[in-house]
């Protein structure tokens, strides 16, 4: 059973912090992301879980082996890259046992494993053929299985999706969420995309500028998300964000009004906010339903179709547009004006600041 645990880890590059003090712990089994947007540092944290950079500061342990100063190969970890990284002379039999023949493992057991991953792999008819008479998902099933073959503690994937088209990504996604049962396996996965992050994971590591912001299932942090950034990188289409002021009412009531939607006023049921504070409503576009005791008037400027269900993006006046998830936008068209309405139940409240009110 292999647990990893990160505490208190950084990295710099001379005085530029870029990981700034990561706490974790990773389960035997587990799959999980780190999603973030470019720049976040997911990559980079990832890279040192390898090996493949130094840690600055902090703790790395597998299995409470403290592994700061371990060589990579000894870590008992395989990675996929972004780039298939494939021997264009070798077939693919001999792409995937190399590293094995370079360890000095005998023929046979060589034989043995590259079969096996093969099998769970399906690439059984392509073992004599060469990189480039395969496919992108081809290739990138060869990539992973010269990763199986080393029997790893634990596997990390950089964006190995990222050079697949949209239909091939949703296919290969497939394959390792099968994968990740079949082997039981211990997978770290690096993505942008927060999509990947959802379907794939036990467990989403939302980064931001080096800082984790956010740990838990992909259903917690869609439904409970800590703060603005969370909330509005996890969900496709985002989360809509209205800037409000709070009220109170004659009885005591707790309301945010939106000036930039009529002074539409929301009741938010929080304690202790003082009247003039400026807050931000979050409400997912899912949540617009025709029973709303809540209502904003918007004019329709595009209409995305997708056949079961179309988003309308709407606004008030010149304001910010509104994504509202429908069912029954075939009548509807650019120009329209609608009432949208939702349950304030289902809003979220956040600071100035983003953090979450509640």
């Amino acid at each position: 059973m292999t647990e990893l645990q990160l505490s208190d880890v950084r990295k710099s590059y001379g005085g530029f912090e870029v990981i700034k003090g990561v706490d974790l712990d990773i389960k035997s089994g587990e799959f999980v992301v780190f999603v973030g947007p470019s720049g976040c540092g997911k990559s980079t944290l990832l890279r040192m879980i390898a090996g493949l950079e130094e840690i600055t500061s902090g703790d790395l342990t597998i299995d409470d082996v403290l592994m700061n100063d371990v060589d990579p190969s000894k870590r008992g970890i395989a990675m996929v890259f972004q780039s298939y990284a494939l021997y264009p002379h070798m077939t693919v039999r001999e792409n995937m046992g190399f590293a094995l023949r370079f360890a000095g493992v005998p023929k046979a057991e060589i034989e043995k494993r590259v079969g096996e991953a093969a099998n769970i792999l399906e690439l059984g008819p392509l073992l004599d053929r060469k990189p480039k008479q395969l496919s992108g998902g081809q290739r990138q099933r060869v990539a992973i299985g010269r990763a199986i073959v080393r029997h790893p503690k634990i596997f990390l994937f950089d964006e190995p999706l990222s050079n697949l088209d949209a239909e091939l990504r949703v296919h290969m996604r497939i394959e390792i969420a099968r994968l990740h049962k079949q082997l039981a396996a211990t997978i770290i996965y690096v993505t942008h995309d927060q999509v990947e992050a959802m379907t794939l994971a036990d467990k989403i590591v939302v980064m931001r500028g080096g800082v984790v912001e956010q740990v838990g299932s992909p259903l917690d942090l869609y439904d409970d998300p800590a703060n603005q950034f969370v909330a509005g990188f996890i969900g496709s289409p985002k989360m809509n964000f209205l800037k409000g002021v709070i009220e109170a009412g004659d009885g005591g009531e707790c309301y945010a009004r939106l000036p930039e939607y009529g002074g539409v006023k929301i009741p938010v049921g929080l304690k202790g906010a003082a009247p003039g504070t400026p807050v931000t409503i979050g409400i997912r576009p899912e949540h617009f339903k025709e029973e709303g005791s809540v209502s904003l008037d918007l004019t329709i400027d595009m209409l995305e179709h997708l056949g079961g269900e179309t988003f309308a993006y709407a606004r008030h006046g010149n304001g910010e547009l509104v994504v509202i998830e429908t069912k029954n936008g075939r009548g509807l068209k650019s120009g329209d004006r609608i009432t949208a309405r939702f349950d304030p139940a289902c809003a979220l409240v956040f600071d100035e600041g983003g953090k979450r009110l509640r």
